[in-house]
């Protein structure tokens, strides 16, 4: 007992003296930008103006917006704005991986700012331990900035070493950038729920996010600039070069970026001619026809303020109080869409105040397709509750778990990322907010709520058509309404678990325990 209590000394007294090794670098300077707003003589301006059409005498000037369900069109569509880019490129995003689509679209950005284009690129600093110098090579293009956007202190190892020795900093390094957005020539934008990394563009062979992105021009782009533009000019935002060693910049970092972009090929080739799941043809097509087929609606664009970051207090933010007031405006029918469903207390309720009103659905992640295991038991505590309140549970089945495996359909595992919600079959919520505590109180989030009959049918017949005949159902079971079922469907005929798929006892015991002793708000 007395050497665990020594342990129980040591192991604290060993990680503080190894963090109180790296600090943040002091008095940085941050050159003060903001988005272009000349640009209407591009040609991504001329394409959005001609893509919107002319606006009725006395009425509102409205966006244009398409959504964006196909992971390979989604990068497609990233690569077309930048490449055809002439005045500027804003990209923010949580992460930006090291693998073929990350080193595609950061090569596609250092060939925009070969040839003048001012590119800014703000990167979450969570997932960017290891790509100091790559980053940083790229900051050594002309016309390219990059910040990371609150850093950890420590720059080299995985996620789980640097917040180990970044512990002295918890509260601060806890909190997120979650933001998803490109911003082209201040005229087109895509947001959602897209990360860079092969997984959300359906090139990784053994798993791949089941995403909606969304493409936007006209009033709502000036907007969205606006909020890059607070978080690229915030104190949170450190250029790249205050962060990175001296021998990852320079000529050499320069040279080694270009070897290392050069270097790997394709892992699969951009559609040129096909079709989406709407129909839609890739936007690169559309560009250069000069129209792009998009839906007029107003839109609303909500953000978290950066400062989310540097903040104590537990409210909710911007972005999840828009979206919890959005659900309570329903007057017939509610459709949520979530990755990592954690309710918490005034989500549940949000799902009671609703589900007493209106017909309410959530679909979610199974265990067996969730890339957050932790973040499913937390959503499982509310199981019970939110089915006893009327709302209708859905949770994603694995490939090996469906009754019929369409052929079309690669061997990848299928996990859900897309978030989404749908009021009334007329009003669509989209963006990068999870409907959990962590989105909720820790990450920054942005989302667009559309008033848009057309583009609400689009993202549920998407999500349902996708999602829902390949999902469980949920049910209660057993006596005292304290068991669940999870029904799967046969064509007519049903497949009843009485227990959860994809968990045994060990897995059982040991997610148990870890979600015991883990906040919710850290799921």
């Amino acid at each position: 007992m007395e050497s665990l209590a020594f342990c129980r000394w040591l192991l604290p007294m060993l990680l503080a003296v190894l963090a109180g090794c790296a600090g943040l670098p002091q008095g940085v300077e941050r050159a003060h930008s903001q988005a272009f707003a000349d640009t209407d003589d591009t040609t991504l301006a001329t394409v959005a103006a001609a893509s919107l059409g002319p606006v009725e005498e006395g009425g509102t000037a409205r966006s244009g917006l398409r959504l964006l369900p196909a992971g390979d069109h989604a990068l497609e569509a990233r690569i077309a704005l930048v490449r055809m880019a002439s005045r500027s490129v804003d990209a923010q995003y949580y992460q930006i991986a090291d693998d073929s689509s990350g080193r595609q679209f950061l090569r596609e950005l250092r060939d925009a700012g070969a040839r003048g284009v001012r590119v800014r690129l703000l990167v979450d600093d969570l997932y960017a331990g290891g790509e100091d110098a790559l980053l940083a090579g790229l900051a050594e293009q002309p016309n390219v900035e990059v910040r990371l956007f609150n850093p950890l202190p420590v720059r080299d190892g995985g996620v789980a070493a640097r917040t180990l020795l970044s512990l002295h900093e918890f509260s601060r390094i806890n909190r997120r950038m979650h933001n998803k957005l490109l911003v082209a020539d201040n005229a087109f934008a895509v947001s959602g729920g897209r990360n860079v990394a092969d997984a959300y563009f359906e090139r990784s062979e053994p798993a791949n996010f089941i995403d909606l992105d969304l493409l936007s021009a006209g009033p709502v782009v000036a907007r969205m600039s606006a909020v890059f533009d607070s978080y690229w000019n915030s104190e949170q935002a450190y250029p790249v070069q205050s962060l990175a060693a001296p021998e990852a910049q320079g000529e050499p970092a320069r040279l080694a970026f270009d070897r290392r972009v050069q270097a790997q090929a394709m892992a699969a080739p951009l559609p040129a001619g096909d079709l989406d799941d709407l129909g839609q043809l890739p936007l690169g097509a559309q560009l250069r026809l000069g129209r792009v087929e998009m839906a007029l609606a107003p839109v609303r664009v909500v953000a978290d303020s950066p400062d989310k970051v540097t903040g104590v207090a537990m409210e909710d933010g911007a972005v999840m109080q828009a979206n919890l007031d959005f659900l309570q405006s329903a007057s017939s029918e509610i459709f949520v869409a979530s990755p990592y469903f954690v309710p918490g207390e005034r989500g549940l309720l949000a799902m009671r105040n609703a589900a007493a009103r209106v017909r309410v659905s959530v679909v979610t992640n199974s265990l067996g397709t969730t890339d957050e295991p932790l973040a499913h038991f937390g959503y499982a505590r509310y199981r019970v509750a939110l089915l006893d309140m009327g709302v209708n549970l859905y949770e994603l089945m694995p490939p090996d778990a469906a009754v019929h495996e369409s052929e079309d359909r690669g061997p990848s595992l299928g996990r859900l990322h897309a978030k989404v919600a749908v009021v009334d079959g007329r009003w669509l919520s989209i963006g990068s907010m999870n409907m959990d505590r962590r989105s909720a109180h820790s990450n920054t989030e942005m989302a667009l709520i559309i008033d848009s009959p057309v583009l609400a049918a689009q993202a549920s017949a998407l999500l349902h058509a996708q999602r829902l005949p390949r999902s469980y159902q949920l049910r209660a079971g057993g006596a005292g309404r304290t068991r669940l079922q999870w029904v799967a469907r046969d064509g007519d005929r049903q497949v009843v678990h009485a227990t959860e798929p994809s968990l045994n006892w060990g897995r059982r015991m040991r997610l148990s325990v870890l979600s015991a002793v883990i906040d919710e708000e850290l799921l």
